[in-house]
């Protein structure tokens, strides 16, 4: 643990951030597995199910978590698919 006042503070705005951006980044995760996995014949939940999880991976980019390439990515392969 560091012994200056201003670096104890940034270990443990550290550690809440780090928290923050796990959970988006499952949060992401789950709802492109859930985009991928949905029935092709159901196609309007299908289709929610994408717009969800491309939201969710557009805001993970404004908040630094993915990188914009990644995102792109990621949301060229759930509109192929």
């Amino acid at each position: 643990m560091a012994n200056i006042k201003s670096q104890k503070k940034r270990v443990l705005t550290n550690e809440k951030s780090r928290l923050a951006n796990k959970a988006l980044k499952s949060e992401v995760r789950k709802a492109i597995k859930k985009a991928r996995t949905a029935k092709s014949e159901d196609a309007a939940n299908k289709q929610e199910l994408v717009s969800t999880a491309v939201r969710l991976i557009d805001k993970s980019v404004t908040k630094g978590i993915y990188k914009p390439n990644k995102a792109a990515r990621e949301k060229s392969r759930l509109m192929v698919a």
